[in-house]
């Protein structure tokens, strides 16, 4: 079979520690930028760290101009557009969460500019990866972009954070698990390209996290570290692969098809956290092992801990497949029931 090309893109300098975003303004003059730049983040996070990185670029003679936004959507991408035209800036910042770093993310790579990513919680592997999750466009799931030139991650900024984010984070690592033997399985039965290397990556960022899930705990600077490491890992997994393959699989489709039938409600790695149990019993996995992990950090396992119904779980299951048809999952293999997606989420105790 010939392989189709594909685009590795990858991050030229990742900083994680204490007090690295103190080293913004060198690691941008090592990569050439002396000029311009654009902030994008929201209220909180300018304040948190945005507010930091303009003076530190200031004080190194750079004009730097910032733009606040507060959700992820069509709109907000094209409003960060409007202002890159405008302002034509070297470089772009995204200073936050997942929304305002997917926001920068996707603007600066339709404009064909390059991006910094400086996270401020650790609550999914968008802080290091080419895609963008922004609501509005015609898919209900993260779309192509560009992957971050530089990661500045400081760990003083993001143990501020509530530590539910992080907890997030770690399922969202942990679901690597079943959406690599979800691929794998793509590849054996329909020969589609399958990565090893990136699919190793993705599957070693998920067994670190299981391993040191003794300390990942508030306060503990080392745990933080393994889960920082573990979600830019994932991030460069699917730069290498050309997709998301090696990080999303069908616990990613269950809770995209969750966030359809309860909007806004849980975070989306403790979504992806309980689809990766339900998963894993439908791949013959370990799911209890999954569980048990996902219990001694203290996530979610369950309908009533993501605080949603259990008809509503059963709904998610049986609209899973359905959001994305293109993608062979598990999922495809079984044509689910009402009956059988019940009787699933009941012998894995996720109701």
């Amino acid at each position: 079979m010939l392989l189709k090309h594909h685009r590795m893109q990858l991050p030229r300098e990742v900083i994680v520690g204490n007090g690295t975003i103190e080293r913004v303004a060198e690691i941008l003059h090592r990569l050439g930028f002396s000029e311009s730049a654009l902030i994008i983040a929201g209220s909180k996070t300018y304040s948190i760290a945005g507010k930091t990185v303009k003076e530190l670029l200031e004080e190194e003679g750079m004009e730097v101009n910032t733009f606040l936004v507060e959700a992820a959507t069509v709109k907000d991408v094209e409003a960060v557009e409007e202002r890159i035209e405008a302002l034509k800036p070297q470089i772009v910042f995204g200073v936050g969460g997942g929304t305002k770093i997917d926001v920068a993310k996707c603007g600066s790579a339709r404009q064909e500019v390059p991006f910094v990513s400086v996270p401020t919680t650790a609550s999914h592997d968008g802080i290091a990866s080419p895609l963008s999750s922004v609501k509005g466009f015609e898919k209900p799931y993260s779309v192509m972009a560009q992957a971050p030139l530089a990661i500045i991650a400081d760990t003083n900024i993001i143990m501020q954070a509530p530590w539910d984010f992080a907890i997030s984070g770690c399922g969202d690592v942990i679901a690597k698990l079943t959406a690599v033997k979800d691929w794998k399985l793509a590849h054996e039965e329909k020969n589609e390209y399958y990565g090893g290397y990136a699919a190793s990556l993705a599957l070693m960022s998920a067994k670190l996290v299981t391993q040191n899930a003794e300390i990942m705990k508030p306060d503990n600077e080392e745990g933080l570290r393994v889960l920082l490491e573990a979600l830019i890992s994932c991030g460069v997994s699917m730069s290498i692969a050309g997709s998301s393959r090696p990080c999303s699989g069908s616990e990613h489709m269950f809770s995209h098809a969750l966030d359809i039938v309860r909007p806004n409600h849980a975070m989306h790695g403790h979504q992806c956290g309980v689809g990766a149990i339900l998963m894993a019993c439908l791949q013959r996995a370990n799911w209890r092992g999954i569980r048990d992990t996902l219990r001694k950090l203290g996530a979610p396992t369950n309908a009533h801990e993501l605080g949603v119904e259990k008809d509503e779980i059963v709904k998610a299951l049986m609209m899973a497949a359905t959001i994305r048809p293109d993608r062979y999952t598990i999922l495809s293999r079984h044509s689910l029931s009402i009956e059988a997606c019940e009787k699933l989420a009941k012998t894995t105790e996720v109701i």
